[in-house]
């Protein structure tokens, strides 16, 4: 019976690469924070639109309830 081979599969002659990782910095405020002020910020322009949008949907479906 043949034995396998010793040799690992992956790299050139079983020498691999080496991989340089860059790990990317990590806020400390979170996206908790940022979303917060965010809100803070923009909160009445964000829920006007929000109730348009909500109003141009409701408008939406019973226009395309009354064509059926």
């Amino acid at each position: 019976m043949r034995e396998p081979s010793l040799l690992p599969v992956f790299g050139k002659l079983g020498v691999k690469a080496s991989v340089t990782a860059v790990a990317a910095p990590v806020r400390s405020e979170g996206i908790a924070s940022w979303l917060r002020e965010l809100a803070a910020a923009h909160g009445g322009m964000l829920l006007k639109l929000a109730v348009v949008a909500w109003t141009a949907m409701i408008l939406a479906a019973v226009f395309f309830m009354l064509q059926a």
